[in-house]
């Protein structure tokens, strides 16, 4: 009797395999719909081939052991942990460009300067609003510098009123510069002298 035949095997190294299978496709598919509503055409079909065909995989091991209950958890498992593994993933590759509103009764002109120092476009419009006269202020970013960004409008006014909206395409702009990998390595290490200090 060979290892793949045993009740081990069967009971927790197939499901086992089964549930991290199903976390790849999930976690890919995750990606290939992300992808899609930003517009990444070249991304999407290479996520979308790869889930499909992991997904292929594990759906005949599934239908080969259909008397075995822990390969339908196991299944089930991985898509709940795949959906929330590609949500975290994309949350750190941080995909897309994000427009922001700010509406503030302080001068706009401020936050425009502060914005522009930091190497980001803005615009600032007058308006009305229901207690005066008000600024709104837009900018368009990446969205892996929303933090910095929301920390330039909470230091120039922490009560500031602020929307965000997720931008599928952006033809023009002022972004800032993006930093090598090299650099942000150099930052995160500074330059010691020839004695390690």
């Amino acid at each position: 009797m060979s290892f793949f035949d045993t009740q081990t095997f069967t009971l927790f190294v197939l499901p086992a395999l089964i549930f991290l299978a199903r976390v790849c496709d999930v976690t890919i598919g995750t990606l290939r719909v992300i992808s899609v509503s930003k517009g990444h055409k070249n991304l999407a079909p290479l996520f979308g081939f790869f889930e499909v065909l992991i997904w292929i995989i594990v759906i005949s091991k599934v239908m080969q052991n259909m008397n075995n209950w822990v390969c339908y958890v196991a299944y089930a498992g991985g898509f709940a942990a795949g959906n929330y593994v590609g949500i975290c993933i994309e949350a750190k590759i941080a995909m897309g460009t994000f427009m922001i509103r700010v509406i503030t009764q302080r001068d706009g002109a401020e936050l425009i300067g502060k914005l522009n120092e930091a190497g980001y476009g803005a615009t600032n419009i007058r308006a009305e609003g229901v207690e005066g006269p008000v600024s709104i202020i837009y900018t368009v970013i990446n969205r892996s510098d929303l933090a910095d960004v929301l920390g330039l409008i909470k230091r120039f006014n922490p009560n500031a009123f602020y929307a965000i909206e997720d931008i599928r395409f952006v033809k023009e702009g002022i972004f800032p510069a993006r930093k090598s990998l090299f650099r942000k390595t150099a930052e995160m290490f500074p330059k010691m002298d020839r004695r390690g200090k």
